[in-house]
């Protein structure tokens, strides 16, 4: 069929029109379609969040997922890092948020931890617009990202103070840099250099371990057995020191390479039964949405 120009002409108009309706009734489309929604929590193009909804209406609890990279890689719709989390907890009930932050070189480990915590207010305060409910966050972060969700939650009065609302608790996948000072008092690999520099009172200031305090989120720290220099026994120094301080830790070792920790949660096993039996813990609302 032929478009008699002037009609082509004012049918083209009207979409113009129209381009801001129409746009956001083809994001709403993408979301059905489980395409992600891409929000914005500041300027620098990395300080961008994914938001995978959930078919079901009603305030949903949100997974917090944090890639990770050395500090100076990785991205949010990297393989692994959610397609398995939003495939298995999405058709649960679940908002899965995947977030980016700005990386080194040209941004510090410091300045990424002010990202997150950026990132969580603006999760919070536009969570309901996604169908999410702000006081059901679950904080999840594999390698660097571990190791960044577990100063946010070490120093939970920093959030507070800046307005976040604590969350339910926190995931960490595999962080080997938990007690930072005594990494880097011993051999261990040069990127840990690259982002950490030679600065004692640096090196406290970015160790989950001396950032502890009382008020903490309840941890679940997954560890790989089979790594040379031994996550799991910083894992259980980390939660000992929680639990010292009141607050509820668990590890949880796996026989798993480092990188599938992160590959292998989602999928239908054993470790991410482990996980969601952490996760359902926490409270009454998460157990609803995990129950078999």
């Amino acid at each position: 069929m032929r478009w008699p120009l002037l009609t082509l002409c004012a049918l083209l108009t009207a979409q113009s029109a129209q381009a801001g309706p129409l746009r956001d009734w083809l994001a709403e489309r993408r979301a059905d379609k489980k395409t992600p929604l891409e929000s914005a929590y500041g300027d620098d193009p990395r300080q961008r969040m994914d938001i995978y909804r959930p078919a079901s209406t009603g305030p949903a609890p949100i997974l917090w997922m944090v890639h990770g990279g050395a500090w100076r890689t990785g991205d949010k719709r990297n393989e692994g890092v959610i397609d398995n989390k939003a495939a298995r907890w999405q058709p649960k009930g679940f908002v899965l948020v995947s977030v980016n932050y700005r990386l080194l070189p040209d941004t510090s480990v410091a300045e990424q931890l002010a990202d997150l915590r950026l990132a969580l207010q603006h999760t919070q305060q536009h969570a309901q617009q996604w169908g999410g409910d702000p006081a059901q966050m679950v904080l999840l972060g594999h390698s660097a990202g571990a190791h960044l969700v577990a100063l946010l939650n070490a120093d939970i009065g920093s959030s507070t103070r800046q307005g976040i609302q604590p969350w339910r608790g926190t995931v960490l996948l595999d962080s080997a840099v938990l007690d930072l000072p005594a990494v880097m008092r011993k051999p261990h690999y040069r990127f840990y250099d690259q982002a950490f520099g030679n600065d004692p009172a640096y090196w406290r200031q970015l160790s989950p371990l001396h950032q502890l305090q009382k008020g903490m989120p309840p941890i679940l720290a997954v560890c790989s057995s089979q790594r040379k220099d031994q996550p799991c026994t910083a894992a259980r120094t980390f939660a000992n020191a929680m639990r010292r301080l009141g607050s509820r830790a668990e590890v949880l070792p796996q026989p798993l390479s480092h990188k599938a920790i992160n590959h292998e949660l989602g999928l239908d096993n054993v470790y991410t039964r482990q996980v969601e039996t952490f996760i359902a813990s926490l409270d009454a609302g998460l157990q609803k949405h995990l129950q078999p």
